[in-house]
């Protein structure tokens, strides 16, 4: 169960074992082993997965399915991606660029920033979406 919705969940999102593996701070095997059902996860684990995945972890742990899922055309990934880019580039730029408490990000940092604003603006086009779709072409 929690491996089905971590599978679901990154491939939704197109990023690779490896990727998430990076992200959350464990080996891509571990991510795999997670997958497959064959390994469970720690509380920290769990939290990073969470975090990487812009769910909860009572979603990853819970019965309910995630294939209600409202699935975004190819242009709005494109625009996803676009805005993503021009929105860090903007964050970059800035004269004083990403900064924590004074101190530049770390490359963890910027990447965990990276994914969450992929969430974030990912889940806004599905609201949009689910919003203004009427019912009868849904």
């Amino acid at each position: 169960m929690l491996g089905e919705k971590v599978k679901t969940l990154r491939k939704a999102l197109k990023i690779t074992q490896k990727e998430l593996a990076n992200t959350v701070g464990v080996s891509q095997s571990t991510i795999g082993m997670i997958e497959g059902n064959r390994q469970g996860a720690s509380n920290d684990t769990l939290l990073k997965l969470a975090i990487a995945l812009n769910t909860t972890v009572d979603d990853l742990l819970s019965d309910s399915s995630i294939e209600n899922e409202i699935k975004l055309s190819t242009r709005a990934e494109k625009d996803i991606e676009k805005a993503l880019k021009q929105t860090l580039e903007d964050l970059s730029n800035t004269q004083d660029g990403l900064m924590f408490s004074g101190e530049p990000i770390d490359d963890e940092t910027r990447e965990l920033l990276k994914i969450s604003l992929e969430n974030s603006m990912r889940l806004a086009k599905q609201i949009a979406k689910q919003k203004y779709t009427p019912k009868k072409y849904r």
